[in-house]
């Protein structure tokens, strides 16, 4: 099993590997890269953390009443942050315009076909 890059440098490295694959790499992405490898960087830990801490999704106020903990809080933050990056960087299906694959639909009778068609 491949160990997860976990640090910021190398989030940074294998995220340029991956633009270049895709072909939309350039150099002045980098400062953009560079947050968004912090941000990753910062999610692994997050979760980990979260992962340690026995997976506490909520809290008790002083008051006595729930509410999201901090961790839980701060990994959903920098999910959205993370995604809205990927999309800049295009390293995510929507934001290379591709349509993740659809379970074939049966159109009904050869007959329904042509007629759709017809339209």
């Amino acid at each position: 099993m491949a160990r997860k890059a976990t640090t910021k440098d190398t989030i940074a490295k294998n995220t340029i590997r991956d633009m270049k694959k895709l072909g939309v790499y350039k150099p002045e992405y980098n400062p953009l890269i560079d947050v968004y490898a912090d941000m990753m960087s910062q999610y692994i830990k997050a979760n980990q953390e979260f992962v340690k801490g026995g997976y506490q999704y909520e809290t008790t106020t002083a008051a006595g009443n729930p509410k999201k903990s901090g961790i839980v809080a701060t990994l959903e933050n920098l999910r959205k942050d993370i995604l809205a990056y990927s999309d800049r960087l295009c390293l995510n299906p929507k934001s290379m315009n591709i349509e993740p694959p659809s379970k074939k639909v049966d159109n009904g009778s050869p007959l329904d076909k042509f007629l759709m068609n017809q339209k």
